[in-house]
């Protein structure tokens, strides 16, 4: 026989616990003429079967069903179910713990944020000590805080050479601009990169041209062109963010965005950007469209990853509307433009694949080298022209 501190040692429960035990009678106590509680080595084995039922996740009324009558499948299988579900969403969380520390890759989570809580993820990132061009670039680029840094490096290392950061080409800008139907005075071009479309707006119009960009190397080459073309009278360059734009309401004629809106998302920039536009302006931009309603799967999740905001042209047209703009004209880039951005940039990353080894950076751009090889005409960029009503 076993009093009940006895007992309390032998299964490694508190006396409380054996008294709860013995309250639902899945244990019964004999008392001795001096009134303490006796335990025999069956109620001892009695505790133990219900800690091994418990070790199914049972709890303590479950585990005296399973002791007074046969065992109910039906019940089994749902307990089972519960405990895998359970499991499974610690499997989840401690995924999760291992990327945020560094242990793993944090790309599965920043590619939900951004699709998700895009502002509520750059505000956090910068919290977490990334500025804002990082932040963004996390977001769009690298979508790994733990390694951003790396890849940042052999992402620039591939475009240092490369005069396109993107689709875009000195036709596609010139027909843009054709279609304004008056002569700017004033042109702010935001996410000018090196500054190719900037050269050709200068030479099409008479406008003073403010051109900017986040990255200051990419001025720095459009600095030097702007030289060489004998243009500083008429553009000047400054380095500051898309998101925070220091110049007085109504100063602009023509905003002009190719394939840089997306950076901030193409509504909040057309509700941001048009009160820098004087009466009767014009917001320019390019952005990435489906070109079908029922684009291939590979597509479907390659942008998903890549760019979650890709939308249709009629969606876009709804928006632009929405945000108070007329649309005026709108053409989907040539392929040509798209060859003249993608057979650089494939010779590029081939020529860094032996130094850049098991970079992150140079198979993201080979995946979607490959993906425009084979998928174009499911998407392609949109050249946009608003007038602020």
């Amino acid at each position: 026989m076993y009093r009940i501190s006895e007992l309390a040692k032998l299964v490694g429960l508190s006396r409380t616990a054996l008294l709860y035990y013995e309250k639902l009678s899945l244990i019964s106590a004999k008392r001795l003429e001096n009134g303490y509680r006796v335990y025999s080595e069956r109620d001892v084995q009695q505790v133990r079967l219900i800690q091994q039922l418990q070790k199914a996740g049972f709890t303590l009324a479950e585990c005296k069903h399973c002791l007074e009558s046969k065992l109910d499948k039906t019940v089994l299988r749902l307990r089972y179910n519960e405990l895998k579900d359970e499991i499974s969403q610690k499997e989840r969380s401690l995924a999760l713990l291992s990327s945020l520390l560094g242990d793993d890759t944090s790309k599965p989570w920043h590619i939900t944020l951004s699709e998700i809580a895009p502002d509520a993820h750059i505000d956090w990132l910068k919290i977490q000590g990334f500025d804002e061009k990082q932040a963004l670039r996390v977001k769009w680029l690298s979508k790994d805080m733990n390694e951003h840094e790396k890849y940042m490096q052999d992402f620039m290392k591939v475009f240092e050479t490369l005069e396109l950061w993107g689709p875009s080409s000195k036709e596609d800008t010139s027909k843009a601009y054709s279609l304004l139907t008056s002569h700017p005075a004033h042109i702010l071009e935001i996410g000018c990169g090196k500054g190719n479309s900037t050269i050709t707006l200068a030479n099409l119009s008479k406008a003073k041209i403010i051109a900017i960009d986040n990255e200051q190397s990419a001025l720095a080459q459009l600095q030097l062109k702007i030289k060489q073309h004998n243009l500083k009278d008429s553009v000047s360059t400054q380095c500051m963010s898309m998101t925070e734009l220091n110049f007085d309401t109504d100063k602009f004629d023509v905003i002009w965005a190719e394939a840089s809106a997306y950076i901030m998302g193409v509504e909040k920039a057309l509700a941001n950007w048009q009160s820098l536009l004087k009466s009767h302006g014009f917001i320019v931009f390019s952005d990435l469209v489906w070109l079908t309603d029922n684009p291939s799967q590979d597509s479907i999740e390659h942008w998903k990853n890549d760019y979650p905001d890709i939308q249709t042209i009629n969606t876009r047209k709804s928006q632009i509307e929405q945000a108070g703009l007329e649309l005026k004209h709108t053409f989907t880039v040539s392929e040509q433009t798209w060859q003249s951005y993608y057979v650089p940039l494939e010779k590029r990353a081939n020529e860094l694949a032996s130094q850049l080894v098991n970079s992150q950076a140079i198979s993201d751009i080979k995946n979607e080298v490959n993906l425009y090889k084979s998928r174009l005409g499911e998407f392609g960029y949109q050249f946009f022209i608003a007038q602020k009503k």
